[in-house]
């Protein structure tokens, strides 16, 4: 028989995108495609708590979603998820979720023969270590209440091939990519789906800076099939569709928004 819903009607393709009533934890949530991500999940019905390190930015996206008159609300947790120990303990202080977004991250474009020790440990710590361990207590809270959650661990195109001046970012993304999948393999028995989303170069705060160099943008453009840059959107809406019903036979993917970048 197929699914229904508390009153007798069948579940439609579209109910099964609406996460109303979960509670979904974003990280990095403060600024570009953590904040598009959290006000889409919002919109989406979900109790979206937001962490960043900066206070500023997440109450003013919590009053954003707010005023939108969405089903979802906003909880803003100011929160450095390079600070291990502190994040994880202010995650199970959080109870069991049913979402997570690991979207906390960074990049420093230099060429590989000048990165320092200081740089990779930076990004290896951001990009991988505080990923690793935010889902691991994520993950924890999931198996002792008994919450058959999904995760979504932010990737990157580059997660996929390598490029110029990106060493130790390529090498974090890819590492994340991995992780996604062993991830689903020891959850899966738990029920907790764990899935990657790879985007291109959409216009962020991050990445503003590099478009500034008209050779770069050109280079991009052009290995888009589309010609043109993604949008934060189309990133959310991917990243919706992962935490939801859905998705429920996806995990262990790498969902990519890449223009086809990847496919040439």
């Amino acid at each position: 028989m197929p699914e229904t819903l508390s009153d007798d009607r069948p579940i439609r393709v579209a109910d099964r995108f609406r996460l109303d009533g979960k509670r979904v934890l974003v990280t990095g949530a403060g600024r570009g495609l953590g904040a598009a991500c959290s006000e889409a999940l919002a919109e989406a019905g979900a109790h979206v708590i937001l962490m960043s390190r900066s206070a500023g930015p997440l109450e003013a996206l919590a009053a954003k979603i707010a005023a939108n008159g969405v089903s979802g609300r906003a909880e803003p947790i100011v929160q450095d998820v390079t600070d291990v120990e502190a994040t994880m303990a202010r995650i199970k202080e959080l109870g069991p979720l049913d979402g997570l977004l690991n979207n906390a991250g960074s990049n420093i474009p230099e060429p590989f023969q000048d990165v320092s020790i200081a740089h990779f440990d930076q990004l290896f710590g951001l990009n991988v270590r505080s990923c690793f361990f935010v889902a691991q207590a994520v993950a924890q809270g999931m198996i002792a209440g008994g919450v058959k959650g999904a995760i979504v661990n932010m990737s990157s195109q580059m997660g996929h091939v390598g490029a110029p001046n990106r060493s130790v970012y390529c090498a974090s993304k890819h590492a994340i990519e991995g992780l996604t999948k062993a991830m689903a393999w020891d959850l899966g028995p738990h029920g907790i789906r764990v899935n990657a989303v790879g985007p291109t170069f959409v216009e962020t705060p991050l990445t503003r800076p590099f478009f500034e160099n008209p050779n770069f943008k050109a280079d991009t453009l052009g290995r888009l099939a589309t010609g043109e840059l993604g949008q934060l959107e189309d990133v959310a809406a991917a990243v919706v569709y992962l935490l939801s019903p859905a998705s429920g036979s996806v995990t262990g993917s790498g969902v990519k928004v890449d223009g086809g970048w990847t496919a040439r």
